[in-house]
């Protein structure tokens, strides 16, 4: 995959964002230099700590949405993990260094695939012939030069049908990994899931191998075949140092709601539990070595970038040492009216857009005047400021409440086109601006 420049990871992430621009750019540069570090010689490569990134603003503005836009423009293992998912370490729940243990196994995956990938034309081969040796059994007696010539000649006909797909409905008997493991079940709180995992891998590793015979279309079994032969052709333990050292190298953790484990103040109860996460996540940032089952990770140069919106609390209320372990920090814009205007209309992924595709389905177009369009965008607003601003999700809200009408009778309608005007708007919503209470209701 082609490493991106800044502006071309800026430019990618403006197909899908609006506004946010420092945001964009911060972790841009991040993004660009996981790439340059690579190429500094080993000496210094080895100094460089990843420049750690706290993205800070209001709910629904575009925090979230850059991390999962950066997981699919980012060549390396991203992981996307709220922070109150962890409590300190003697409390019930995850411990942090799950998210690392998390990390290495989306890497394992993702070096596995791309094996799987490299290997496939052999693999294909390979599946081929045995589907051959399904359809035609070689012979097992001495055979006669002619004789073994005209089966070649048949398995070489036979080839050139299956190919052309003569077969594809055919049944075959496969032989499939059979793999019953023991049915264990842990009762216990939340953050043993992990435990439960580990002792069915355990177990599932210990009990032989068993196959069961099946019959299955030939279509169905050359894939099947073809999956089988992969995993034969990948050396495991490359895949594994493969993917560890991309983890070490390369690794990404976009830490969600961290400003709900900011203590606030210094008084006894939940925040001294918020505090604990806070030291526990501490190392991890810094720097230390995690146990997983496929080895030893170190996160010395995995890149954090945190977000939260510290509407109640502030970065301040970090503990220093870990505030120190975030040195960039980006404060994101609250949306206006124009934002949400351009949010509901340009991006790839618009909402607009997505219920034009939707009710396209039923065969209905679907079209909205520019009045409506401003119609929409002025009442999500209004209503952000009426309750509670939720940003940019307000206009999911509004735009499901506004076209729930039509969604419902679509698959009965008759016309095959239908446009929504500020009129049409204004009688769907407008009644929710006049009553609060309704407003808080619906939204």
């Amino acid at each position: 995959m082609k490493t991106l420049t800044p502006r071309e990871i800026m430019d990618e992430l403006n197909r899908f964002i609006i506004g946010q621009k420092k945001a964009k750019k911060a972790v841009s540069i991040a993004l660009r230099n996981r790439s340059r570090r690579q190429m500094v010689p080993k000496d210094l490569r080895d100094e460089i700590a990843p420049k750690n990134i706290i993205m800070i603003g209001p709910t629904g503005v575009g925090k979230t949405e850059i991390a999962r836009r950066l997981a699919k423009l980012a060549n390396a293992p991203f992981l996307k993990i709220e922070a109150t998912k962890f409590t300190e370490v003697g409390y019930v729940g995850r411990d942090v260094e799950s998210m690392i243990r998390d990390l290495t196994e989306l890497s394992i995956n993702m070096v596995r695939k791309e094996e799987q990938e490299r290997v496939n034309e052999k693999a294909k081969v390979l599946a081929e012939e045995r589907i051959l040796d399904l359809l035609m059994p070689r012979r097992s007696r001495t055979v006669t030069p002619n004789e073994e010539e005209g089966e070649d000649t048949s398995r070489e006909k036979l080839r050139t049908r299956f190919r052309a797909g003569k077969f594809d409905e055919t049944f075959v008997e496969l032989e499939v990994p059979d793999r019953v493991l023991p049915i264990i079940e842990i009762f216990s709180g939340s953050g043993m899931e992990e435990m439960d995992m580990q002792i069915r891998d355990m177990f599932g590793n210990m009990l032989p191998k068993k196959t069961k015979k099946r019959k299955v279309k030939v279509k169905e079994a050359y894939e099947l075949l073809i999956q089988e032969e992969s995993k034969k052709l990948i050396d495991s333990d490359k895949v594994t140092k493969d993917a560890i050292e991309r983890v070490e190298q390369s690794g990404i953790i976009f830490l969600d709601e961290l400003d709900k484990i900011a203590s606030r103040n210094h008084t006894h109860g939940p925040d001294v539990s918020r505090e604990g996460v806070q030291r526990d996540i501490l190392p991890i940032v810094e720097g230390t070595t995690v146990t997983t089952k496929y080895g030893m990770v170190k996160t010395d140069h995995i890149l954090f970038i945190a977000a939260g919106a510290f509407h109640m609390s502030k970065p301040s209320d970090l503990i220093p040492e870990l505030q120190g372990r975030f040195p960039i920090r980006v404060e994101l814009d609250a949306l206006t009216k124009d934002d949400f205007y351009r949010i509901i209309t340009e991006p790839e992924n618009a909402l607009i857009k997505q219920y034009k595709a939707l009710l396209a389905t039923e065969n209905i177009e679907l079209n909205f005047n520019n009045d409506a369009i401003e119609e929409i965008t002025d009442i999500a607003q209004r209503v952000n400021e009426m309750t509670e601003n939720i940003g940019a999700r307000r206009l999911y809200t509004v735009m499901e409440k506004l076209l729930d009408d039509i969604s419902f009778t679509a698959p009965d309608m008759k016309e095959d086109t239908i446009t929504i005007t500020r009129e049409y708007v204004r009688d769907k919503l407008g009644e929710f601006l006049q009553k609060d209470d309704l407003s808080r209701y619906i939204l």
